[in-house]
């Protein structure tokens, strides 16, 4: 008996056997994307605004100076007083020599002069005048170092761990850093916050003292989508941008810290912000306070407690995948009164595929008490046995 068993048949038959492999183990509906594009900066991120999806980073969490960037957190405080009442757009703002002495981007304040509050905001803004970023920190706590307490106090609220200010204005200090995705993270706390202020940052000119100066961020002129935020440049922290722009009503943030120069940062920033557009999409997935299950409640009364979310909840996945998105209700546990309202009972997590893309804490929509002794006493009987 002759077998015919020639390499090049061997071959073959290894090859289609391959083949007939990789068919079966095929995943035709797993998304397919181009790498974000190389930029040549320190660090970079992009997020979406509604989900905080991150989708393209590089050097996310390098620490870094964020030069006029600080002035987010100036304006952040300042719009936190101000829902507060303990300021009023229409406030009058003394200006102090030391405002007035001080150097970098003005915008032309006299020693003495009273300027409304909102007027000074504005040039802040967008002229970035460091004498109005001093004079505006003196009005709020007195002295800049005192509001500048009050700007890491924020930061530590709102857990920008990588992040420590040692002025209002962002002139260069050992001591005064951040990192690409804290300042994502406060651009988004700013505009979800405050969205009566956030205009503002669209401003393409502003004339004061009979002096126009133009906003920095070249993409307000290039896009209309893009609608803030704010620029930053020292010698030591290079060119740095904070972009957000909307489309279709997704609204993106970038990142750009530490390029070489205006038109690099403008060009990296609307790099980022058109790969986001064109390859990611975002979906709502639960409304705030909008019932996803009811939890039991041992030792309570009710015995039962709605739980939902704080917040609109959303997810960003690759364009054409949001249908593939799966929500799961997780519960920690045994849950025993009293809950408080908006106490922590699980997590909501969305997934694509094996992947979790987006996770949010599940919370008691309603207080619950404890309930009396013939409650308590049964359920204690009850939880015995489990």
């Amino acid at each position: 008996m002759k077998f015919d068993y020639s390499p090049s048949r061997a071959f073959r038959t290894l090859l289609l056997l391959a083949l007939i492999g990789a068919a079966g183990s095929a995943q035709p509906d797993q998304p397919l994307l181009p790498a974000p594009p190389e930029l040549s900066v320190k660090s970079y991120v992009l997020e979406d605004f509604n989900s905080g999806n991150v989708i393209a980073q590089s050097n996310a969490d390098l620490r870094v100076e964020p030069a006029s960037l600080t002035k987010i957190m100036t304006a952040y405080v300042i719009f936190r007083e101000l829902a507060k009442g303990n300021l009023k757009l229409d406030d009058k703002v003394t200006i102090s020599e030391k405002a007035w002495r001080t150097g970098g981007s003005r915008s032309f304040l006299e020693v003495n002069a009273q300027i409304p509050l909102e007027v000074l905001l504005k040039g802040m803004i967008v002229q970035s005048g460091n004498d109005a970023s001093v004079a505006l920190a003196e009005h709020v706590a007195g002295d800049e170092s005192v509001f500048v307490q009050m700007m890491n106090q924020q930061a530590q609220r709102l857990r920008l761990n990588s992040t420590h200010f040692r002025n209002s204005m962002g002139l260069p200090d050992p001591e005064h850093y951040t990192t690409a995705r804290d300042l994502a993270s406060l651009t988004r706390a700013m505009i979800e916050e405050f969205p009566q202020y956030y205009p503002w940052h669209a401003i393409k000119e502003f004339d004061y003292n009979h002096i126009k100066q133009s906003n920095r961020n070249r993409l307000l002129w290039r896009d209309p989508s893009v609608d803030g935020v704010k620029t930053g440049h020292t010698e030591s922290a290079g060119y740095c941008l904070i972009a957000s722009a909307v489309r279709d009503g997704m609204r993106l943030i970038s990142v750009v810290m530490g390029s070489r120069s205006e038109n690099e940062r403008a060009n990296a920033s609307n790099a980022l912000l058109n790969y986001g557009f064109r390859f990611f999409e975002t979906r709502p997935i639960y409304k705030a306070n909008e019932k996803l299950a009811d939890v039991r409640v041992w030792k309570g009364d009710p015995s039962t407690v709605a739980a939902g979310l704080k917040r609109d909840f959303y997810a960003t996945a690759p364009r054409g995948q949001s249908a593939n998105l799966k929500a799961s209700v997780d519960i920690d546990g045994l849950v025993s009164a009293p809950v408080a309202q908006g106490g922590k009972l699980g997590a909501v997590k969305v997934a694509l595929g094996d992947r979790i893309v987006a996770q949010e804490d599940l919370v008691a929509l309603q207080p619950v008490a404890e309930g009396g002794i013939l409650r308590r006493l049964f359920d204690q009987v009850q939880l015995y046995f489990k």
